[in-house]
């Protein structure tokens, strides 16, 4: 793979749009796939998807296309999918609790390790095994779990304290779900749930 010193943000942004583009393509029986209709699916120039794939090496043939598997493949590891990320949730309303029950995070490199919540009701309860914890044992939970990505799917109101919590307990990726910007240091990786590109 490509070593270059200076990869664009918006560059990283795009490839989790390529990666399920790319899935989508391959449930669809499709093998070999161009830039323009890579392009055509997700609103993406096909100029730009050549100059962001080049920016980590060389993928696809002149005149042919990209195999969809191998790009898949190679993206996914561009991304790390191929590791499995430990997160957590935190917040369980309808968001929270739809994404905990979601089955196909294990087949894209995540395990949903624990939940959070303030809801007497709800914590000590379990969702498929998994504890529900007060916020209060945030850190606590984060370091025993080895937690690396949190994902907020509170109210805009909660979202930056508890990713300020995150932050401190010593996550550094946040999936945002809420309706806000946060206010993260530079190390910190904010994923927007957005589905267009």
């Amino acid at each position: 793979m490509k070593k270059q010193a200076m990869i664009s943000r918006a560059t990283i942004d795009r490839l989790p749009f390529y990666f399920r583009t790319l899935r989508v393509a391959q449930n669809e029986g499709v093998e070999i796939i161009s830039s323009d209709e890579l392009g055509k699916r997700i609103g993406v120039t096909p100029e730009q998807i050549r100059k962001d794939l080049a920016a980590f090496g060389e993928f696809g043939k002149k005149g042919v296309g990209y195999y969809v598997s191998e790009l898949m493949r190679n993206i996914g590891e561009i991304l790390g999918l191929h590791k499995k990320w430990n997160i957590a949730i935190a917040g369980l309303g309808h968001l929270g609790w739809a994404l905990a029950n979601y089955r196909n995070f294990n087949s894209l490199g995540f395990k949903v390790t624990a939940i959070f919540d303030t809801d007497p009701a709800k914590v000590s309860q379990d969702i498929h095994g998994l504890k529900i914890y007060h916020f209060d044992k945030l850190s606590e939970i984060v370091e025993k779990e080895n937690i690396q990505i949190g994902v907020i799917t509170l109210p805009a109101d909660y979202a930056q304290i508890v990713a300020e919590r995150m932050i401190a307990a010593g996550i550094y990726g946040i999936w945002n779900f809420a309706p806000v910007k946060l206010r993260v240091p530079k190390h910190t990786c904010i994923i927007f749930p957005n589905i267009s590109a």
